[in-house]
């Protein structure tokens, strides 16, 4: 299997401005995202892919692989797509497979990369895989920090969204599919490219998911239990949790010294 793995990330965002670059355990957050999705047993590469120099000379200056892209971008997708074209220029190689890790899971578990590459193995036929994870809480079920999706018999997505979904006014909470998108995602390369001939659409914009764009123009994507759990990073109050939970991360001892 031709796998890479990319990181898209960027100093601007509207959440949590100069988020990847914010310290856990003395180290930049992009930096635990990076050395750890190394650990990953399937991926040929791993790449940051931003529009901020100061992101790339971090990279860069630990022995890292970057690639600069435009800041023009609104969707992580569109900005590991451009990654992908640019990479495949530079080592003079058709990338089959482009695993998306987003920069804001910096206790990311690297099994849960292998095993979306196994899952893209077994599945040829699906162009878009995406891990999701049971969600713990009434407080992160109606977070809009946290992205919530809604599955068909078969696993596929069926409506991704920043609001409360499924409706909890007819079942317990304690019997409600609660789930939550995790931002690991698998995309085979003609999928990926094909993202970005896409226009926007309604639903991508107002619930700001890249995944409904494919939705919308029906192209299905396959939902993975993750096997492991992880803890997203959306705000300083998350970033602060993190740096705690860390001091006993089994990962960490073996990047950092």
């Amino acid at each position: 299997m031709n796998a890479i793995g990319i990181i898209p990330a960027r100093m601007g965002s509207s959440r949590f401005p100069n988020k990847p670059m914010a310290k856990i355990l003395g180290m930049p957050m992009i930096g635990h995202v990076y050395q750890r999705s190394l650990l990953a047993k399937h991926l040929d590469e791993v790449w940051v892919a931003t529009c901020d120099r100061e992101i790339y000379d971090y990279i860069k200056s630990s022995g890292g692989n970057a690639v600069m892209t435009a800041d023009s971008h609104e969707r992580a997708s569109e900005r590991v797509a451009e990654a992908v074209v640019k990479i495949e220029k530079e080592n003079n190689e058709t990338i089959e497979y482009a695993l998306m890790i987003q920069g804001d899971e910096p206790m990311l578990d690297p099994s849960m990369l292998d095993q979306l590459s196994v899952e893209a193995v077994n599945t040829p036929e699906v162009g878009v895989i995406n891990l999701m994870a049971r969600i713990g809480s009434a407080e992160e079920f109606a977070s809009p920090n946290v992205v919530k999706v809604v599955v068909d018999r078969n696993g596929f997505a069926l409506y991704y969204s920043r609001e409360p979904i499924p409706s909890k006014k007819k079942y317990r909470a304690d019997d409600l599919p609660m789930w939550k998108q995790l931002g690991l995602i698998m995309f085979r390369r003609d999928a990926l490219l094909g993202y970005v001939r896409m226009e926007p659409t309604r639903l991508e914009i107002i619930e700001s998911v890249d995944m409904n764009r494919y939705l919308e123009n029906n192209v299905r994507i396959k939902m993975a239990v993750a096997d492991f759990e992880s803890q997203a990073v959306d705000t300083e109050e998350d970033l602060r949790k993190v740096d705690a939970l860390m001091k006993a991360d089994k990962y960490v001892r073996l990047y950092m010294r």
